[in-house]
This record gives structure tokens, sequence and C-alpha cells, in this order.
């Protein structure tokens, strides 16, 4: 995945971070992915995917399914995320 993970100007460690991935195609269509990172009081790593365009009715929404003691291992287990396993992710929120 191509997103960066640097953090520039963050307000609060808890606030979440929003990072656009590559947007995935589905029945044709392209679909905007975008990934939600913030670090919870306990220290832990957290992220949920977000599908479809932002604030509408469209977008659709993982629960925080990315969970790591690190945000570089977090972002691993992005990264190591393949095409089928967004498109399963994003039919199963249809």
């Amino acid at each position: 995945m191509p997103a960066q993970p640097a953090r520039y100007n963050v307000a609060s460690p808890g606030d979440p971070v929003v990072h656009d991935l590559t947007p995935i195609r589905f029945d044709g269509q392209e679909i905007a992915i975008r990934l939600t990172v913030r670090r919870t009081e306990d220290g832990i790593w957290r992220g949920r995917i977000l599908f479809g365009a932002e604030d509408t009715e469209a977008e659709r929404s993982t629960a925080e399914i990315f969970c790591a003691t690190s945000e570089q291992d977090l972002w691993q287990s992005v990264r190591d995320l393949r095409d089928h396993h967004l498109r399963d992710l994003y039919r199963s929120l249809l």
C-alpha cells in the first residue's frame, strides 16, 4: 500500500488520523479506501478501513480490526492485505 504512515501536527495522540490507500475495483467501479489509525489510552494502536466516498450514504466502515503494539506493526498488517482481501471486506459490508 503506498500510503505513508507519517504523522505531522497531530492535535492529540488519541485523535484518529486518516490515510488514503490505493482504491480497489468492485463490480466495475473504483472504490476509495481510507485507513483511520489512532492510539488508545493503553498505548495500543487501532485501525479501521473506510470504503467509498467520505460523508456519503455509500460510505462503509469496518470495526477496528487492526490492532498492534506499534504503529509500524499496524501498518505492516495493512500492507499485507491484497486486493482480494479488501474486496471481500467491502463485500461483507454491503
